[in-house]
């Protein structure tokens, strides 16, 4: 499916830091917010006299499932999925995120012209006595959105489709960095000393990367600013720093060659601010930039300018499975989060069936016969579309809607009857019945 991006980019809200911490000024915040549009559309639900209808709990259930138990899944992530629009049903994501990183956000939903999608994105606080907040929300297809927090955290990420609708679904979840690379032609392989190098024999450590380039090659904005000190000073030689307004933040360039912009000078990402040379203290070292960020103090501008990992991998699954089923062929474990290192939820043998909400690489996300949700490898799947096997009522014969005694029956059979077995669960086979429709039968009936 392609994307058709719109880009929002959420604003950084700047707050006096002296007198409280950040987690203060976030309950401060959350305190004062109008609602989300995920929370507006409950309230509206409510004065509906639909919240405490059976789809109406089961709708909120979902959101609050995908907050409490959200997938764990690594940067950049993309994945391909099913919301089935006749079960309300949610998706939570959990990822971490560091200061000075930018996450991307783009979803397409199949049908999506009159269809409102609520993403929510929640910083997880410190203290678990304190309730999720939320950092970026709406309450419609946003094409793209991103957002760039403004300290390293862990985070959130919810989808929901309105009640009663659904379909195929596309999300790209990407990291980049917050800044351009301030040096034109280099990449991080030029940077050859890091933020916290010891310096002077040990008595002060270094607050900055140092970018090795060619003499004289351009030294460039790495966000937009206003040149506020431009100066030779006996450690740092030809200076430059640049205030950037909307992180807080000053940029500082140092051991120039040559200084390219005055003070009070405006300045765009990209323009030239000076050219590389060894001017102060690095007379004695090969041409470089030492670059630094200062925000609150000292920072360490690799998360500002280290590149994206790469792009993620494409699903290997079949598409066509998506909200179908499947069965496993193979003795395999379900895992929390699409990789190999994630925490294992259940050990099935074949053949189990299963249902696929999602794909993710070479992953499939599935539901289980007996409730709960996990991820398990495409190569240890096979379609259940093949019968295994026949399955022959003793008696008449109640077919389930689930795997358990107690579950809703959909379908009951005569004695004698036949139908295709397609996978089996715990004592229980799931059956294929007449014009397609399938359940669960005891295997002792």
């Amino acid at each position: 499916m392609e994307l058709r991006p719109r880009l929002a980019t959420l604003s950084l809200l700047a707050l006096p830091l002296v007198l409280v911490g950040c987690e203060e000024v976030e309950q401060l915040v959350d305190r004062r917010r109008d609602l989300t549009p995920h929370e507006a559309y409950v309230q509206s639900l409510v004065d509906a006299g639909l919240v405490e209808t059976a789809l109406g709990r089961e709708w909120t259930s979902a959101a609050r499932r995908a907050v409490s138990r959200p997938h764990a899944v690594t940067l950049p992530f993309e994945e391909e999925g099913y919301l089935p629009p006749e079960e309300p049903s949610a998706v939570g994501y959990r990822v971490s995120l560091e200061r000075g990183r930018v996450l991307g956000v783009r979803v397409e939903l199949e049908g999506a012209d009159s269809l409102r999608l609520f993403l929510d994105l929640f910083r997880v606080p410190e203290s678990p006595d304190e309730p999720l907040r939320p950092v970026l929300t709406t309450g419609d297809i946003p094409g793209a959105v991103t957002y760039e927090p403004t300290r390293t955290g862990e985070f959130i990420l919810r989808v929901q489709p309105e009640l009663l609708r659904g379909g195929r679904y596309r999300l790209v979840l990407s990291e980049d960095p917050a800044l351009a690379f301030p040096v034109q032609g280099a990449d991080q392989e030029a940077i050859w000393s890091v933020f916290g190098d010891g310096r002077d024999g040990g008595r002060r450590v270094h607050h900055g990367v140092d970018i090795f380039a060619a003499r004289g090659t351009p030294a460039l904005a790495a966000a937009s600013g206003e040149v506020y000190r431009v100066q030779n000073t006996s450690r740092g030689g030809k200076v430059v720093w640049i205030r950037n307004e909307a992180r807080n933040a000053r940029l500082y360039y140092a051991h120039l060659d040559s200084q390219l912009v005055g003070e009070g000078t405006r300045v765009e990402v990209g323009d030239t601010v000076g050219l590389v040379g060894n001017t102060g203290n690095a007379r004695t070292t090969a041409p470089h930039l030492h670059f630094g960020i200062y925000s609150r103090g000292p920072t360490d501008p690799m998360p500002f300018i280290r590149p994206p990992r790469g792009r993620a991998p494409r699903l290997a699954g079949d598409p066509e499975l998506l909200g179908g089923w499947v069965r496993v062929r193979e003795a395999a474990n379900v895992l929390e989060g699409p990789h190999q290192d994630a925490a294992v939820t259940a050990e099935l043998q074949d053949p189990v069936p299963l249902r696929v909400l999602a794909g993710a690489g070479s992953w499939y996300r599935v539901t289980l016969p007996g409730g709960g949700e996990g991820w398990i490898p495409v190569r240890s799947t096979e379609p259940a579309s093949r019968p295994l096997r026949d399955w022959v009522a003793g008696a008449r014969a109640v077919i389930r809607a689930a795997p358990h005694a107690d579950a809703p029956a959909v379908a009951g059979v005569d004695a004698g009857t036949a139908l295709p077995v397609l996978g089996s669960y715990r004592g229980f086979a799931y059956v294929e019945m007449p014009r397609g429709r399938r359940g669960w039968v005891s295997e002792e009936g």
